[in-house]
């Protein structure tokens, strides 16, 4: 298990031609199994392998990971294994958060070591250091009992910032300790910016100087933005680097260099990543263009649009991938066929309508071991036309939008013969006074107080991995409304619409990297405008699911637009390139 990841000399034969695809045919004398391609995140969320995140970050994380895989790429991923899983219940209609124990070991993780972080005036923590072999990738990742759950606490509190410093200095340690050299590392948020620094004060260590460490780590790390506004990123004291930053440190240049980034004796992670990282990328073009982040002297900092993608072999429902297969609407890559538009002009309505009414059973399947907000368990009847709505419960992402006007929404359902079903974790530190958490309860007591929402109208709690999917396959329209603006990417759209699930959409996120968008799409100069859209759009899709023909092109629009961007391994070729350019 400790040794070098196995590969298969097909797929390798295979990825070659890849390679030669994105025009980098030198690309794996840059990348090989001891020089590979790291990637650090505080979350990930993929349950089968142990390692179950907050939300959006993590899901993409564990499908980056997905793809490296299936193109044989050498690739490490560097994230804390939290030992407390959260999960959501509700009781009287008030979620309510339970705490489940786990170890790396009951998922197969192998130890190879421990490391150690130094803390000013407190004990040094030692931590695990374990590590899953995957094809050409592994997960290696650092803990101990008293680490914490995955965004426990303030975003610059202590126990945070020691979660980062264990998560970049361990990490780069772990890497080390397997003989392992980067090629490059990619920064996902500036939680992870201690990588870079570990790396930088290895060079300075071994006798580089910090000019020179510093030209040689920037070239050699991106840094990938998933927050719009830098006042949201984390800052911390001067006081607590002394504490957890500096005694993890060796050399007293590097120690300077950063003390002079202070200001008001205070330090934004977002301008020490700045300074660490050439590559720097947004992850959409949209998110690209407006995220609003400026370095030290004030210059505005350029983002590359790399937009973000999905792993099809875990999103798509196997039947439907395999249509697509064998309609060469993907290819061996799940990249986009040469002629794949052509092809969902004439793919079989009634073909297509077979696979979803097999992916409705799934649902219904996965619906058997849920419970909604009453604790009961919910099956949609075959027949029902199902709206759904699975992003996390956060405000900008406005889960209550369609109850604005309730009227409206009976109407909606009770003439389409449809249900709609809802999922989403909340943060695990709100509560009663908090927004979101008070217009969840005003919703679900909205709910149980209408015999036709309490009817057709289902929360189902305990949001994962499995759920999501499941809805994805068996649902036939979403609903996706976040404030424009507000969205970096969002990758549960993608899911929806490569699974023939007619979207609904305001025009922000991955949504809007096609001018104009290919999804029913809600418009407006403000609210009220916002909520007539949705309802109209609502009401289109009925009449489109309800009709064969126009449900067909429906999808197939949906498709033949977003299909090249929603494929991940078309993310992990716009990274390629990005970061390995030709001369």
């Amino acid at each position: 298990m400790s040794g070098q990841p196995k590969t298969d000399n097909n797929l390798i034969e295979d990825v070659a031609e890849f390679y030669s695809a994105i025009d980098r045919g030198s690309l794996t004398h840059k990348i090989s199994a001891d020089r590979p391609y790291v990637y650090t995140t505080m979350e990930v969320y993929d349950a089968s392998n142990g390692i179950r995140g907050a939300g959006g970050l993590g899901v993409l994380a564990a499908d980056t990971r997905r793809v490296a895989e299936s193109l044989d790429i050498p690739f490490v991923m560097l994230t804390p294994f939290y030992r407390e899983e959260r999960h959501q219940e509700m009781k009287d209609l008030v979620p309510h958060n339970t705490l489940t124990p786990k170890q790396p070991t009951d998922f197969g993780f192998e130890k190879v070591g421990e490391t150690t972080i130094r803390v000013t005036s407190k004990p040094d923590s030692v931590l695990d250091i374990y590590q899953k072999i995957l094809g050409s990738t592994r997960f290696l990742t650092m803990g101990e009992d008293n680490f914490g759950q995955l965004y426990s606490g303030d975003p610059s509190s202590e126990h945070r910032l020691y979660q980062m410093v264990s998560l970049g200095f361990s990490g780069y340690a772990a890497l080390k300790m397997l003989g392992l050299k980067p090629a490059v590392i990619q920064l996902n948020e500036t939680a992870t910016v201690f990588a870079a620094v570990a790396r930088l004060d290895e060079l300075c260590r071994n006798g580089m100087g910090l000019y020179e460490a510093i030209v040689y780590v920037r070239k050699h790390t991106l840094y990938t933005n998933h927050t719009l506004v830098q006042a949201a990123e984390s800052e911390f004291s001067y006081e607590l680097f002394e504490q957890f930053v500096f005694p993890n440190i060796s050399s007293p240049a590097l120690k300077h260099f950063i003390g002079g980034l202070f200001r008001n004796g205070k330090l934004r992670l977002s301008n020490l990543t700045i300074e660490l990282a050439e590559a720097k990328n947004g992850v959409s073009r949209l998110h690209a263009k407006i995220a609003e982040y400026r370095d030290l002297s004030g210059e505005r900092v350029e983002f590359r649009a790399i937009t973000n993608g999905i792993d099809l072999n875990t999103w798509v429902m196997p039947e439907m991938l395999e249509f697509y297969k064998r309609n060469n609407i993907v290819d061996k890559f799940n990249m986009p066929g040469e002629s794949f538009r052509d092809q969902l002009d004439s793919i079989s309505a009634e073909e297509i309508r077979g696979i979803k009414q097999l992916g409705r059973k799934r649902l219904n399947e996965e619906l058997k071991h849920r419970k909604d907000q009453y604790g009961e368990v919910v099956q949609i009847p075959d027949d029902a036309l199902l709206f759904e709505f699975k992003r996390r419960f956060v405000e900008y992402k406005r889960p209550w939008m369609p109850f604005e006007d309730i009227d409206e929404l009976k109407s909606i359902l009770l003439d389409s013969g449809a249900h709609y079903i809802m999922a989403g974790m909340m943060a695990g530190n709100v509560g009663e006074g908090d927004s979101t958490y008070d217009r969840l309860q005003a919703m679900l007591k909205t709910i149980a107080d209408d015999p036709v929402l309490r009817e057709r109208v289902h929360y189902i709690t305990d949001y994962d991995e499995s759920l999501s999917y499941a809805m994805s396959i068996g649902s036939d329209v979403s609903i996706n409304v976040p404030v424009v603006g507000l969205e970096a990417c969002g990758t549960s759209f993608m899911k929806d619409i490569i699974n023939m699930t007619i979207l609904i959409s305001t025009n922000d996120g991955g949504v809007a990297d096609l001018d104009p968008p290919s999804v029913l799409t809600v418009v407006g100069d403000n609210y009220q405008e916002e909520v007539v859209s949705l309802y109209s759009n609502m009401r289109i899709a009925c009449a489109a699911v309800r009709d064969e023909t126009k449900w067909a092109e429906e999808v197939a629009r949906q498709v033949s637009a977003y299909l090249p961007i929603i494929c991940g391994s078309r993310m992990i070729r716009d990274y390629l390139r990005f970061l390995f350019k030709t001369n």
